[in-house]
C-alpha cells in the first residue's frame, strides 16, 4: 500500500511539471532566439588610445587624473569671484632655483621631479587632487624639532643666575649627564626655529613665488595663512629628504642649511 502510494505521487508530480513546462516553450518559440547579453566590461584592446599616450607624456604633477575631475561645475557659492583668480608657478626652471637657493649648489637633484613638486604643494591646491604635502611635513617637523633640541643639549650653556640658598640646607642631585637635559629649561626648541623665522627663511630662498597653493584671500596673503603654508613646506622639503637618502643626510641638512639660517 505504501508502494503504490509513492508511485502515485511521483506520477501526479511528473505531470505537473509537464503542464507547467509546455507554456514555457511556447513563449520561447514566440520570442524568437535569445538576444546577445552586453557586457560592461571594458574592450580588450591592447592599443593604447591618443589621449593614453599624451597623459602618459605629461609629468604627473603637470595635471589634474581625469577621474578625478568633478562635473564641471562647484556647488560652491562664490561671494567675491575675483578671489577664484589665483596663479601659480608651473615652470620647472624656476622651482630648482629655490631648492639651489635652501639646498647649495645642484640641490635640485637630491629629490625626483614627482617629489619636489609635491613638497611645495599644500592641500588648498587643486583640491588636493594632484598630491598635497601633509604627511612629508609631519615628518619633516620631528627631524626639525630634534636637531632644534639637540642643537641647545650640545650648545655652551649661558651664564646663569647663582641660584639662592636653599632654607633647609637640601642639596639638588646632580650629574654630567643631566647637565645638557637642564638647558632646555632656558631655551626651547619652538624658539629656535619659530614660524617666523622659518617664513623669513621661505621668504630669502624665494619660496613664496613657487609653493602651490590657494589663498582664501588673495588680496590679504598674512591672514589666509602664508606664513603656516611656507612652514609646511619647509618640512615638507626635510622629510622628502630624509625618506630619500636617510636621516643622517636630512639631519646634516637641518643643521647646516637651515638652523645656521635662522639664528640658531
Amino acid at each position: 500500500m505504501a508502494l503504490n502510494s509513492s508511485l502515485s505521487t511521483a506520477s501526479a508530480t511528473f505531470r505537473a511539471l509537464r503542464q507547467c513546462e509546455t507554456p514555457a516553450r511556447s513563449v520561447a518559440r514566440r520570442l524568437g532566439p535569445p538576444a546577445r547579453q552586453l557586457s560592461t566590461s571594458a574592450p580588450r584592446n591592447n592599443e593604447p588610445t591618443e589621449t593614453t599616450v599624451e597623459q602618459e607624456r605629461r609629468p604627473r604633477w603637470s595635471y589634474t587624473p581625469e577621474r578625478m575631475k568633478g562635473p564641471g561645475f562647484s556647488i560652491n557659492i562664490v561671494k567675491d569671484p575675483r578671489r577664484t583668480i589665483w596663479h601659480n608657478n608651473e615652470d620647472p626652471a624656476k622651482l630648482d632655483v629655490m631648492y639651489n637657493r635652501l639646498l647649495g649648489s645642484k640641490g635640485h637633484r637630491m629629490l625626483p621631479d614627482e617629489t619636489k613638486w609635491l613638497a611645495v604643494t599644500h592641500k588648498s591646491f587643486d583640491q588636493g587632487r594632484r598630491g598635497f604635502n601633509t604627511r612629508l611635513a609631519y615628518f619633516g617637523r620631528l627631524i626639525i624639532s630634534f636637531e632644534a633640541t639637540r642643537h641647545i643639549m650640545v650648545s655652551p650653556n649661558a651664564a646663569q643666575e647663582t641660584p639662592s640658598p636653599d632654607p633647609f640646607g637640601r642639596v639638588p642631585f646632580q650629574h654630567p649627564s643631566l647637565e645638557n637635559v637642564d638647558k632646555l629649561v632656558s631655551k626651547q626648541p619652538r624658539t629656535t626655529v619659530s614660524k617666523d623665522k622659518l617664513s623669513k627663511l621661505a621668504m630669502d630662498i624665494g619660496l613664496p613665488e613657487v609653493i602651490r597653493w590657494k589663498p582664501k584671500m588673495p588680496e590679504d596673503l598674512e591672514t589666509s595663512g602664508i606664513k603656516v603654508v611656507l612652514n609646511t613646506a619647509i618640512f615638507a622639503i626635510v622629510g622628502a629628504i630624509s625618506l630619500q637618502h636617510g636621516a643622517e643626510v636630512a639631519q646634516q641638512v637641518v643643521r647646516e642649511k637651515i638652523l645656521r639660517r635662522v639664528g640658531a
